[in-house]
């Protein structure tokens, strides 16, 4: 009698890698929706970058890994925690949390804007809706609550070791009054009275400077009505340590 050949089992089907593949990328895809880069806790992240390096450069001597838990990586994390770029650079964020949500009104009604870049935490204000068009002269009457907010958000014991400066731009069209003879006494003296009325309001002028950069800093290009607008600003920056 002839022996009857066995049948090889049926290979599993992969059907259903495509669909847990899907899930998984919606997953990453309501993290990252969900994840805020302003409440980021810098001493954690740094303490992970440490964690991290520390383990790559010890690839050579496995020692099981490292964590962060108490023992060498927690002193370092400790070290790190006390370095003053770190607290200042936790502060600085918290700082921005603080100003887009105390600014709201007003960047709403787009007579602020807040922003961040290589120079530190910036608040700009509109020039439109704070000076008339040539001139230096702070619309007091309609913004005087706008720099007393500023004035005590400048004062907050979180900024108490920073420093600011005020900058005046301009856009590209020449100033046509005896005052300002060009675009540079007009951006610096906007920036200057800004300083007066904040100092008038409380902040300490002593941990200001002040300048005028007239139309050679625009943020758009000057060749529409728009642009101009936006170039026509007063930044009020909290300045990150390296502009000191």
């Amino acid at each position: 009698m002839a022996k009857k050949e066995k049948k090889e089992p049926e290979k599993p089907s992969a059907a259903w890698q495509g669909t847990y593949g899907d899930m998984i990328t919606l997953m990453l895809c309501f993290f990252v929706m969900l994840y805020n880069p302003s409440e980021v806790d810098v001493t954690a992240l740094s303490q992970i970058v440490a964690s991290i390096s520390i383990e790559m450069n010890t690839m050579d001597e496995p020692s099981g890994g490292q964590s962060l838990s108490p023992g060498r990586l927690s002193d370092l994390g400790n070290s790190i925690n006390a370095l003053p770029a770190v607290e200042k650079g936790h502060a600085l964020g918290l700082a921005k949390v603080k100003a887009v949500s105390l600014f709201a009104p007003e960047v709403n009604s787009a007579k602020i804007t807040v922003s961040s870049d290589e120079r530190g935490l910036v608040i700009s204000l509109a020039s439109d809706s704070f000076f008339e068009e040539g001139s230096a002269e702070l619309n007091i009457d309609e913004t005087r609550d706008v720099l007393l907010k500023l004035s005590d958000f400048f004062a907050d014991p979180e900024l108490k070791d920073r420093r600011f400066r005020i900058e005046g731009h301009t856009d590209s069209t020449p100033v046509k009054n005896e005052l300002y003879p060009s675009n540079w006494e007009l951006s610096a003296a906007r920036a200057v009275n800004v300083l007066h009325y904040l100092s008038d309001f409380g902040v300490d002028e002593t941990k200001f400077s002040v300048a005028g950069y007239a139309d050679t800093r625009p943020m758009f290009s000057n060749e529409t009505k728009e642009e101009q607008a936006y170039n026509r600003r007063v930044d009020i920056i909290i300045l990150d340590e390296g502009h000191f």
